[in-house]
């Protein structure tokens, strides 16, 4: 007969172990502080930056999109303004545009854009000493239905900077 060496935890009770382990940690983080604040529901006033697309390279096309950006969060967010609330100031930090604008790929092949445009950034409510008092990260995606011979990339990004600033108004 060999000699045998049995393992004195099996599989199970380590696994069931870990678990319980893993659960005694949430626990113990269910009591801590909540970092996130309420959004504050009247600005003063409304700034876009695009100082992340323009480190990227993306110059005037930056400036397209904070322009339609900053159009679209006055026409929004017009019954919000009180002189005496926070600056809202919207950062976006990536635009992302699909290169097939009719849904398809290339030669068919798939992996394409899928037909979508993106955009993330943060929109943040700025004290007046400039500290953040809330932030709200967001992605939005706009599903594009152009022919692949007319793209439009301008109208596009200015389609999807509008699009991001009303999902804002939705969830804010």
């Amino acid at each position: 007969m060999k000699n045998q060496i049995m393992c004195p935890l099996s599989r199970r009770s380590f696994l069931l172990g870990l678990t319980c382990t893993g659960l005694a940690g949430v626990g113990a983080m269910t009591h801590a502080p909540a970092q996130a604040q309420a959004f504050p529901q009247a600005f003063s006033s409304f700034s876009v930056d695009v100082t992340p697309l323009k480190a990227k390279g993306l110059g005037p096309f930056a400036d397209l999109v904070a322009q339609a950006a900053l159009d679209e969060l006055h026409r929004s967010f017009a019954d919000r303004i009180d002189r005496r609330g926070p600056r809202f100031v919207l950062v976006i930090t990536d635009v992302s545009m699909t290169a097939f604008t009719d849904g398809g790929s290339w030669r068919g092949r798939g992996g394409g854009g899928g037909g979508h445009d993106g955009m993330d950034g943060e929109a943040l409510a700025v004290g007046p000493k400039g500290q953040i008092l809330a932030r709200h990260p967001q992605h939005a995606v706009l599903d594009v239905a152009r022919r692949s011979t007319e793209p439009d990339e301008p109208g596009r990004a200015a389609a999807l900077a509008q699009h991001y600033v009303r999902w804002l108004r939705r969830r804010l």
